[in-house]
């Protein structure tokens, strides 16, 4: 009989001993060594803890500067990372892009806007209650995709304003044997500000390799009235061309929810463990000029599989007279999750400031 390798843990399972090794890389222990927690003699706690001193927070957190990347974590394989949390300030939720590089890849495998990956892409915190994403009052990220690696792991935390700003987070892994058919996390941001008119968003594109695609996060601006989610979201997969392979009713419909999501004349927002529309962010009649919504569905128990290559896009579509369709000109944001063998192709460059902003 194999031993247990920890891997893919769950109520079924969880009774199981392994000989995976927990470790734990925060403020408090950058390196995730064994007994090498809450030794710090300097952080943004040691004017807290002057009359405590030494093991009493203080490393709670780190500042970044403006425009410093800063690196959250290195660490040796083979292992896993199973559960991620961190917080900042919810203003730098665009302005700190979150990259993750597996083994000694170049170029990162994970790399979003640290808002947008954990389903919070519009600067005002929204609570998010899924199986891989959790979001807790108030503004505490928590992941839970399972990220496997041979080699070594490198998170690292970008900040692209001229302003610095905290981060506070905490990594646990493990460290032990990962199957050969264990593919790598990925994870890619997008933006169309706005959609050109006729046609759509690409939520991802340019996926090499063999993998499956496991969840879409969407921040979405309406920019005109009436209702604005009528687009189908179109999977490309294999060789596909011109048409896809598989192709939805609409967006509300891909969420997990239908008709406009109206319930007596109101928007209903929800959060489910594999689908949501978590956030609607109504116009206040000041400077607050638009509806905001912010959705995401996890392919957890229906991932989609390719073999060569991948991509998806979203129609934004409404209504204009005369029942006809209306091709809209909204502002759409998107996070493509999916696993994948190495080598990736590299994922687009991450925009500037402004064409980060929310605006």
């Amino acid at each position: 009989m194999n031993a247990f390798n920890g891997l893919g843990m769950g109520l079924g399972n969880l009774a199981r001993v392994s000989n995976a090794v927990t470790r734990s890389i925060s403020p408090e222990n950058f390196t995730g060594e064994k007994g090498k927690g809450a030794m710090a003699t300097e952080g943004t706690g040691a004017q807290a803890a002057r009359d405590l001193g030494l093991g009493w927070k203080v490393s709670p957190s780190v500042k970044i500067e403006g425009h410093e990347e800063f690196t959250m974590g290195v660490i040796d394989g083979p292992g896993m990372i199973q559960n991620i949390w961190l917080t900042c300030p919810h203003q730098a939720v665009r302005s700190l892009i979150f990259k993750i590089y597996w083994d000694e890849e170049e170029d990162p495998s994970v790399c979003v806007p640290v808002g947008d990956f954990f389903c919070n892409g519009w600067g005002e915190r929204a609570l998010v209650n899924s199986l891989p994403i959790s979001v807790n009052p108030a503004g505490g990220f928590n992941s839970y995709w399972e990220m496997p690696f041979r080699k070594k792991a490198r998170i690292v935390m970008t900040n692209l304003s001229h302003e610095s700003t905290f981060l506070y987070y905490q990594i646990n892994y493990t460290l032990t044997e990962i199957p050969e058919d264990m593919a790598y996390f990925h994870a890619q941001w997008r933006r169309s500000n706005p959609v050109k008119y006729m046609d759509v968003h690409t939520i991802v594109d340019g996926i090499k390799g063999k993998g499956h695609f496991v969840g879409t996060y969407l921040a979405w601006q309406v920019n005109s009235n009436n209702w604005w989610g009528e687009g189908e979201l179109k999977f490309y997969m294999d060789g596909d061309k011109d048409y896809p392979t598989i192709c939805g009713t609409g967006t509300e419909d891909y969420f997990g929810g239908a008709w406009n999501w109206d319930m007596n004349g109101q928007y209903v927002t929800y959060s489910t463990p594999f689908l949501g529309m978590h956030q609607a962010i109504k116009a206040d009649g000041l400077y607050k000029a638009n509806q905001r919504f912010g959705m995401y569905r996890f392919h957890v128990m229906d991932p989609i599989r390719f073999e060569e290559d991948f991509k998806v896009t979203v129609q934004a579509l409404g209504w204009r007279s005369h029942g006809r369709y209306l091709p809209l000109q909204d502002d759409i944001a998107s996070v493509a999750y999916w696993y994948q063998l190495e080598p990736h192709a590299a994922h687009p460059a991450m925009p500037g400031i402004d064409e980060l902003e929310i605006i």
